[in-house]
């Protein structure tokens, strides 16, 4: 089975949108900083508090987001993802590598720090794509 979430990026105000979305929403809201993450010594000061990654989970709802770009900085277009959530790891590499056709690798399938398989890509119509596979789900 397959879910498919919303990933938005911010300008610097995704603790704000994220906590008005709450309000909005209801559920609960979880926020990890720059100053959270494994790359905290690496990162410029003034970035600190931003926000690495942020979800609102209420029931099915699911609604993630961060202040973190890509390459190409912040501008309208590129300021949204989709993410994809597997139980199968055979079937997080299939999509991967079929999305992945004709566009470009950001990020490859593979565990993370936290504890799960993701992977980013843009595919060739420019859409940006995430997949997950929770720790809990091998």
């Amino acid at each position: 089975m397959i879910k498919i979430n919303p990933y938005i990026s911010f300008d610097g105000n995704c603790q704000e949108a994220m906590t008005f979305y709450q309000q909005c929403l209801g559920g609960d809201l979880n926020l990890m900083t720059m100053a959270d993450g494994p790359m905290a010594e690496q990162t410029p000061k003034e970035q600190l508090a931003q926000i690495m990654h942020a979800e609102l989970r209420n029931g099915d709802l699911v609604l993630m987001a961060t202040d973190m770009q890509g390459a190409d900085g912040h501008k309208p277009g590129n300021d949204m993802g989709i993410q994809l959530t597997f139980d199968n790891e055979a079937e997080i590499h299939r999509c991967f590598d079929q999305l992945a056709k004709g566009g470009k690798v950001y990020e490859p399938v593979r565990k993370q720090f936290w504890g799960d398989t993701f992977g980013v890509l843009r595919d060739k119509f420019g859409k940006k794509w995430q997949v997950l596979l929770p720790l809990d789900q091998k």
